[in-house]
């Protein structure tokens, strides 16, 4: 085992450039990995300390016992608590004081003409609240103290350019004009990403902020002296009614923690692991096809260890002794670029519009061992089989010439690949057509990725003939060499474009899936919004308090406007089960959304009437007539009659009540959606301008003509595609690093052949332009299987989402942006060519020809 060691040493100093390509692959794989780990570790320490901070002034907090969970969120709506309540506490033991702390979504802005600053969460600390809000200017009052006064977030004023003394408007989401008299941090810091803190009087909020004057969101206590949280918390509950509960302050801040987890931080990281992933998948692929080549390099050097009595144990632990030293070289280094990302990653995102807390990194023993293990047997486990290769090297090999690896297009391999071509078609629309399941779809997904692999050497030859075939016309013999060149080895051509594959193929999907989310967002709109204009803000960002129920009835006055109808959101549970209500006028829902056929009448609803949707009529085995039952969060049950049963519910809804039905149980009143619908002659130009003018004096929020809505509703998309595109540059990077790392190798290997091609006349242009060329075939071969399987991935995920939910998922192609990755693919592919093209002309040609 020391000869082994030894002789693998030797060969790393000798033959360093080799494995160049292999470092930068594992390196690159173990970074982006580790930098992950530490980017999401670093966020929750960061959320963990500003929750903490924000709350310590908090002892125990009193809210209701009970939420509603509608499904795809993670944080309950909880009904109101009784502001009278606070007499209650302050009597009980232990308790220091108390004080209610009213909360709701709203936004504000500086006019007009002032961008909004962002979504806030107003808060109003009444005298002796225990809300921790640090003043930040000196000299000035930290809490409001009369009718109109504020206090922001430092990091919402700088945005809107906001200071002390300055009138600005609050979006309650009634326009409310305030000025403010005092800025904030939230647990020290600035703010939280776009969400943004705003605090004002009590009278104000119950004024703007609740339905009924005397309710709160939560009561806030502090303790006495020597009394511990729990020990508040156990002396609040023996006095609390049935319905409201105490937790103590640090399980608030953890439940804080664990929503901003749930609703980002875990989506995030989840991402960035998928990429690197892909990245170490790719690298895989890269660091396997190297050492492949390598083995079949030293033929006859290790034929020769055989014949002189090396084992073959002994010959396969010398090239697993070069691919771990490679590995744990390469792992350590990754790590060490991984905090790079992290910290640059922790430095972009201020500079991008999201202030996560501040702090130093957290590196974790996980976030380091976790890369390192899998760098490490990564590495190792590409290198397996070209290692036990090397061990069956037989004696007499040495006295044959290098042997280069030409199998691949074996009858055995092509019947292979076919019957798992067969099995992934099979499982994949068993999965998307007969019986729709995700997991069948991925089972398929992960078949056809096999299968490409394995038909990979069999189809390179066809493709490489086909792809090829022009140079011949159009670079003569030069072109014709390059191709001959890629065919040489069947199964090192499709190893090399596998890599590439990979990463053009994930791209592919998103391509795809992103296009079919756009079409089905526009499919949405255009079936089932029937109006002229539609009225929104954004969901995140100046959006959270909605549209004011009052921009409505103004809409609706002008003359230019047939209906306008405002769509609200409530929340109640149905049969037990957490379910979205929409709160609407259903007469002028039925003018301006297309919602199918409807049976029975929206227009008979009243305050005891609902309308569902067929699929969810279907599910509770209900019909016009029926009868159910709804439990509000302030946790009162009503008996409902079912009116009406209507087709479709993309932007409507699956269920329908009036505000008259919801008024008693609403807290905050805010519309998501006001559309618009115009009377006969009105041009869309002329009442977009009307509606804009209206809607300027509630706070500027978006008209949108109905394509302009559709457009806008999937704006998102391009920013997910776009952050898609940054990440998988890694996994292309190291594709390409595989293909520049084979040519090298490939050069190396046909030194002699190169000299002679030199000597009898071929130019150093003619041979690095044949170089290149058969860099650009091996990623053109790529990119093709690459597009191909990408298209068929991403129609598989469409029809698995559409089968997995109840919206209709539509499937698109773009040809533009799939065309845009090829040319990018192939591109690539010549761009990977240039070094080892220019190695092979600087070659000394009595030098090469004299080569063995």
């Amino acid at each position: 085992m020391n000869a082994s060691v030894r002789l693998s040493v030797s060969s790393l100093r000798a033959h360093k450039r080799r494995f160049a390509g292999t470092f930068l692959a594992v390196f690159l794989g173990v970074a982006f990995l580790a930098g992950t780990l530490v980017m999401g570790d670093t966020l929750r320490a960061g959320f963990d300390t500003m929750f903490g901070n924000a709350t310590s002034g908090t002892d125990a907090v009193v809210r209701s016992a009970d939420a509603i969970t509608t499904p795809g969120e993670s944080e309950g709506v909880r009904a109101p608590v009784d502001t009278d309540l606070v007499r209650t506490i302050e009597q009980a033991p232990g308790v220091a004081a108390a004080a209610p702390s009213i909360q709701a979504p709203a936004s504000s802005s500086a006019g007009t003409a002032t961008p909004s600053a962002g979504r806030a969460r107003p808060l109003s600390p009444a005298t002796g609240s225990t809300t921790r809000a640090e003043p930040v200017q000196p000299g000035r009052r930290p809490r409001p103290q009369k009718a109109g006064e504020v206090v922001v977030n430092r990091g919402t004023a700088d945005r809107g350019d906001l200071g002390i003394g300055d009138t600005t408007t609050l979006r309650t989401p009634d326009p409310v004009k305030v000025t403010i008299v005092g800025l904030a941090t939230f647990g020290g810091e600035d703010g939280m990403a776009q969400v943004t803190f705003t605090g004002m009087t009590q009278a104000d909020a119950e004024k703007y902020l609740t339905a009924r004057p005397g309710e709160a969101a939560t009561i806030q206590v502090r303790a006495g002296p020597d009394v511990s949280r729990q020990q508040l918390v156990d002396e609040l509950t023996s006095v609390l009614p049935s319905g409201v509960e105490a937790i103590t302050g640090q399980e608030s801040a953890e439940e804080n923690t664990e929503m901003i987890s749930s609703q980002f931080l875990t989506v995030f990281t989840t991402f960035l692991l998928v990429f690197s992933g892909v990245a170490l998948l790719v690298a895989t692929f890269s660091i396997h096809n190297t050492f492949a080549i390598v083995v079949a390099q030293r033929t006859r050097e290790n034929a020769l260890l055989r014949a002189l009595g090396a084992s073959r144990r002994q010959v396969t632990a010398s090239t697993l002794v070069e691919a771990t030293a490679v590995a744990v070289t390469a792992s350590v280094a990754g790590l060490a670029g991984g905090i790079g990302i992290a910290a640059g990653l922790q430095a972009l995102f201020p500079a991008i519009g999201f202030p996560f807390p501040e702090g130093d990194l957290v590196i974790s023993a996980i976030s380091m061992a976790l890369p390192l293990a899998v760098g490490i047997v990564v590495c190792l486990g590409s290198a397996l089989l070209p290692a036990a290769r090397a061990g069956r090297t037989a004696p007499l090999a040495a006295l044959r010439e290098t042997a280069v690896d030409t199998s691949g297009a074996s009858r055995a391999r092509a019947v292979t690949g076919l019957g798992l071509i067969a099995l992934a078609l099979g499982v994949t629309l068993t999965g998307v057509l007969v019986s729709p399941s995700m997991w069948l779809a991925a089972a398929g997904a992960v078949l056809a990725l096999a299968a490409f692999v394995v038909l990979g050497p069999v189809a390179s030859s066809t493709a490489v003939r086909i792809l090829g075939g022009p140079l011949d016309r159009l670079r003569g013999v030069t072109g014709g060499l390059a191709r001959r060149n890629a065919l040489r080895s069947p199964k090192r051509t499709a190893a090399t474009a596998s890599a590439l594959m990979i990463g053009v193929a994930v791209v592919s999907l998103f391509t795809v899936f992103g296009a079919s989310l756009k079409a089905t967002m526009d499919q949405t709109v255009s079936r089932s919004f029937a109006g002229d204009v539609a009225v929104s803000t954004p969901s995140f960002g100046a959006g959270g308090s909605g549209l004011s129920p009052r921009l409505a009835d103004a809409v609706q006055r002008l003359p230019e406007v047939d209906t306008a109808v405002g769509l609200g959101r409530g929340v109640a549970e149905v049969d037990g089960k957490g379910r979205a209500l929409t709160v609407t006028d259903p007469v002028a829902l039925e003018r301006t959304f297309d919602l199918g056929s409807v049976s029975g009448s929206l227009r008979d609803l009243g305050t005891d009437g609902i309308a569902i949707t067929e699929k969810e009529a279907d599910k509770q085995n209900l019909t016009t007539g029926d009868r159910t039952r709804l439990t509000f969060t302030d946790g009162r049950q009503v008996t409902f009659t079912v009116r009406a049963v209507y087709g479709q519910s993309e932007l409507a809804g699956d269920y329908v009540i009036t505000r008259a039905a919801w008024a008693p149980h609403r807290t905050q009143d805010a519309d998501t959606l006001l559309a618009v619908s115009f009377k006969d002659g009105v041009g869309t130009d002329e009442g977009k301008a009307a509606v804009e003018r209206v809607a300027d004096q509630y706070g500027n929020p978006d008209v949108q003509t109905r394509d302009e809505y559709a457009q806008s509703s999937a704006g998102g998309i391009d920013m997910m595609l776009t952050l898609v595109y940054a990440l998988l540059a890694l996994a292309v990077l190291i594709a390409l690093l595989g293909i520049a790392n084979t040519l090298t190798l490939a050069i190396h290997e046909r030194t002699r052949e190169l000299g002679l091609l030199r000597a009898v006349g071929q130019t150093r242009s003619q041979l690095r332009a044949m170089v290149r060329w058969e860099s650009v075939l091996v990623a053109a071969f790529g990119t093709a299987g690459g597009l191909a399987l990408g298209a068929f991935l991403g129609w598989v995920l469409v029809k698995a989402s559409d089968g997995a939910s109840d919206s209709a998922f539509a499937f698109a192609m773009p040809p533009l942006q799939l065309a845009l990755v090829a040319l990018v693919g192939i591109t690539a592919g010549a761009l990977a060519g240039l070094r080892p093209a220019r190695r092979a002309a600087r070659l000394d040609v009595l030098r090469a020809i004299a080569t063995e």
